[in-house]
């Protein structure tokens, strides 16, 4: 320890810090499962990110909170698998080749499907790249040995496994649907892949001439462009309105075509006239009701959004100018009689921002209910998933309950191309795991399968499975933990139960932990449209990695968004700083010291007593808040006990026998700076790993990484709850001494006499014993201890548990200001009594709550009463003065 080389550098820098740190780890294979049959196995997934670019603060967020269960777990002794991989992303990373494509002044189509693949593949293995440099940076241990992507071999015999045994169980099915269409990327959208926004747009009040000429009839439509393919009117059957038109005809407006008035309980009488439009081709409710009449079908729009031949003389237009046109054409011919502002809510493309259009489309659809009714009633076994925080399992269920069928097919080149192949003459249609033997009759579906489709296998389709044999399927399945956003449970969570319990039979992982999003200081959605979104590298090139995580990782309760504010940044580097500084305080004053010299059976001081009892309290509650994924509550302990108690008191403490001449007082104390600190480091490495590493390595340990170190345990013979007292005690009186030479103005280095007049003589000998640590901290002139005090009429006092402190004044202050400052403390003691009484009269809590939490309320209430009465008493006597 005593080499020049080891010693920790003066100053932290997260940048050297955190420099070639990941290879070491790597290189080790510290992250490796490593199919250890003596331990108990322990896996997570990564929620694969999208190959398309960067990784945005919620990806941040995300990773590292597995990443601390994993070096957590790893820690704990588990067998621990935390497997990466990615996501092929199809209509974004098709939408970022074609872009590139655009720039070169080609189309796909130009190039053809496998040309065209190729520069997918290619864009592929680029932008793969820079998610493991982001991945490295951030600090996860992931087992690289393992990596999947979505399109690899294995996954796609997976995809192609569950696409047929669907198909085979009439589980998957082809049929014509209105389905929602994105025109931008020109493909379909799965309903959670539609954004829904309040838009201002305007009811157009239409008069429908009926054919023999007795009238007309009024509807209301906000898409007049739709009517051009209307192929009836409906009316409710119990409208005295309109029964007598029932079955009637009207003239569809500028086409001209004859549609008839039809009677359907699904209109509502009480909204607008009672008399609706129907277009089935471009709505789902009016395709249902198409169905039911036998109504035909009339597209009037491309793909593109462009209208078409069935559109008349609009045709090649965009159906937003179509519309403008035929709001016009429309008032000029008497037809549209009034137009009324309404705002509405309008679906838009997830991924383009398009709106999106209700579109008649012969696609793959997966029948939901079967699927999600089994998922449901596995949350009624003990085998369920386990919803962090619970409340999330109703979000969940209520959506399973509500289900429509899912559609799979997406009209791309990227992606896992549906096994479906045609017959060039006859039209049948044959589903495989492989493809027909006699191809040259038979077109492959050009379309591919919807990238959540292969992502909902993903817990089971990384382990090998269909190979049921494999042995990380075997020995890594079901897996124990997944980490999300809560705004992704019905794009993945959902999809992926119903898929593992209906290809397993099994949950795809015990417990799925919810977090919320990250947003600006303001509370709004980070988005390149307001420009305020950040870069997690810009952050970790600022303030380092583990700083950021820590933020991260602490900022926010269990499915709570969190504000990204970099003053809280700074402020964790600032905590990893104080931790960097106390460190190397210990290392500079270890002298040679090596781990086979800690010993703990010596005499020790109140001060290392007391160290050992916090540091076991707090292994204790950092250990039980990560167990319930309660991040924030676990770092808060942590933060406390590193910074208040051992930083700024401990160490000071520490001092005192580091600096004198006890030799044997100067080993165990360091063995206790040893040992604290080496907790402390073990604790606090899940969530900062780098400067862990660092500091471990500069410290005596035993291990070649503190990746592969063993998580503290509480050890009773730590435990001394008099001399935790007796501590508390301490420093409640350092602190008050401090706080009335700041009231006062006095600096530490200037000696004050300081009265405590201790409440029975067990205190008085307390205090005496430990005269040291109030000599070294309060630097007196005198210092009298006794329960019967001759105490000055003027002095400036203070109240602790089991005493009070006085300092006689002699021109220090005017009594009339002393006053003044007992009254707001007097107001502060009735506050707390006032509260904990409260509390304590409250029958729910007393009887619900652990007896251990209403006896720490009573002891509080005790407490409380006794300074509340000192105060008064001093308050009474002054006045007497005055």
């Amino acid at each position: 320890m005593s080499e020049e080389q080891n010693i920790m550098a003066p100053k932290y820098n997260p940048q050297e810090v955190e420099q070639g740190r990941y290879k070491f780890w790597v290189d080790g294979k510290f992250f490796e499962a490593k199919d250890d049959e003596s331990k108990e196995p322990f896996t997570v997934v990564i929620p694969p990110p999208n190959v398309t670019g960067r990784l945005h603060l919620g990806h941040a967020w995300d990773t590292t909170l597995q990443d601390i269960i994993t070096r957590y777990k790893r820690m704990r002794g588990y067998d621990v698998l935390w497997l990466p991989g990615m996501d092929h992303a199809g209509i974004a990373t098709q939408a970022k080749v074609e872009g590139k494509l655009r720039e070169e002044g080609v189309s796909r189509y130009d190039l053809g499907r496998e040309k065209f693949l190729e520069r997918a593949w290619d864009w592929k293995e680029e932008y793969a790249s820079f998610i493991r440099q982001q991945w490295e940076k951030i600090g996860l241990g992931l087992d690289y040995s393992r990596e999947r992507f979505t399109l690899d071999e294995g996954l796609s015999n997976a995809v192609k496994e569950v696409f047929v045994t669907l198909y085979e169980k009439g589980l998957i099915y082809r049929g014509q649907y209105i389905i929602n269409w994105d025109p931008s990327t020109q493909t379909a959208l799965s309903d959670i892949e539609v954004i829904y926004k309040d838009v201002k747009g305007a009811f157009y009040h239409m008069k429908y001439p009926l054919k023999d000429g007795s009238g007309h009839i009024e509807i209301a439509t906000t898409r007049p462009e739709t009517m051009l393919g209307d192929t009836a009117v409906a009316v409710h059957p119990e409208d005295d309105r309109y029964k007598h038109l029932i079955g009637k005809k009207v003239i569809l407006p500028i086409v001209g075509r004859e549609i008839e008035i039809i009677a359907d309980d699904y209109v509502d009488m009480e909204f607008g006239s009672g008399a609706v439009k129907i277009t089935p081709a471009h709505d789902p409710n009016d395709f249902e009701i198409g169905n039911r009449h036998n109504l035909e079908r009339i597209l009037v729009m491309n793909e593109d959004g462009s209208m078409n031949e069935n559109a008349g003389k609009y045709e090649g237009m965009d159906r937003f100018e179509c519309r403008k046109q035929l709001v016009k054409d429309l008032q000029e011919d008497g037809v549209l009689f009034k137009i009324e502002e309404h705002e509405h809510s309008v679906g838009h493309s997830e991924r383009s921002g398009a709106v999106v259009e209700p579109y008649l489309s012969t696609q793959w659809f997966v029948k939901m209910e079967p699927l999600a009714k089994q998922a449901v009633e596995l949350q009624k076994t003990d085998d369920k998933v386990n919803f962090v925080p619970e409340r999330f399992e109703n979000t969940y269920l209520n959506w399973m309950e509500n289900i429509r069928d899912w559609c799979i097919s997406r009209q791309l080149w990227w992606g896992h191309r549906i096994p479906a192949w045609y017959h060039k003459e006859t039209g049948e249609v044959y589903v495989g795991r492989e493809a027909p033997e006699d191809i040259e009759n038979w077109r492959q579906d050009d379309d591919v399968l919807d990238t959540w489709f292969s992502s909902a296998l993903w817990p089971f389709s990384t382990m090998g499975w269909p190979d049921e044999n494999s042995k990380d399927f075997q020995r890594y399945f079901p897996t124990n933990a997944l980490v999300t956003g809560y705004d992704i449970i019905f794009f993945w969570v959902a999809r992926m139960v119903f898929q593992s319990v209906e290809f397993t039979n099994r949950r795809p992982f015990k417990d799925v932990i919810m977090h919320g999003l990250v947003r600006d200081a303001q509370g709004r959605k980070m988005s390149k449209s307001l420009g305020n979104g950040v870069d997690p590298m810009d952050v970790i090139d600022k303030y380092g990695a583990d700083s950021l995580r820590y933020f991260l990782a602490t900022g926010s309760s269990p499915g709570q968004d969190l504000r990204f504010h970099w003053e809280k940044v700074e402020s964790t580097w600032n905590f990893a700083n104080k931790i960097w500084n106390a460190s190397r305080f210990v290392q500079m004053n270890l002298e040679g010291f090596k781990y086979e010299d800690i010993d703990l059976t010596k005499k020790k001081s109140l001060a290392d007593e007391w160290i050992l009892t916090r540091l076991n309290e707090t292994i204790e509650n950092v250990t039980r808040n990560i167990d319930r994924y309660d991040f924030g509550e676990a770092g808060r302990h942590l933060y406390n006990f590193i910074w208040d108690e051992f930083c700024d008191w401990y160490i000071e403490m520490a001092k005192l026998p580091l600096y004198g001449d006890d030799e044997e007082a100067k080993q165990t104390t360091r063995s206790i700076l040893v040992v604290t600190l080496d907790s402390i480091l073990r604790m606090l490495h899940p969530f900062m790993p780098f400067i862990t590493e660092e500091i471990w390595q500069h410290i005596p340990h035993k291990g070649e990484s503190i990746v592969t170190s063993t998580w503290p345990e509480v050890r009773a013979e730590y435990n001394n709850e008099q001399s935790s007292k007796e501590m508390q005690r301490l420093v409640s009186i350092i602190r008050s001494v401090r706080n009335v030479r700041a009231e006062v103005d006095t600096p530490m280095s200037k000696e004050i006499k300081i009265m405590i007049k201790a409440n029975d003589a067990s205190i008085v000998d307390e205090l005496e014993r430990n005269k040291i640590y109030l000599e070294r901290f309060c630097n007196p002139e005198t210092l009298s201890i006794a329960t019967d005090l001759d105490v000055p009429e003027q002095a400036k006092s203070a109240v602790v548990t089991g005493a009070e402190i006085f300092f006689p004044l002699e021109g220090l202050i005017d009594i009339d200001a002393e006053i003044d400052r007992l009254k707001k403390e007097l107001d502060k003691w009735n506050q707390e009594v006032e509260r904990v009484q409260k509390k304590l009269s409250n029958d729910n809590f007393v009887n619900k709550a652990p007896e251990h939490v209403v006896q720490e309320e009573r002891d509080k209430e005790k407490d409380y009463l006794e300074k509340q009465k000192l105060v008064e008493q001093r308050i009474k006597e002054l006045e007497e003065v005055s």
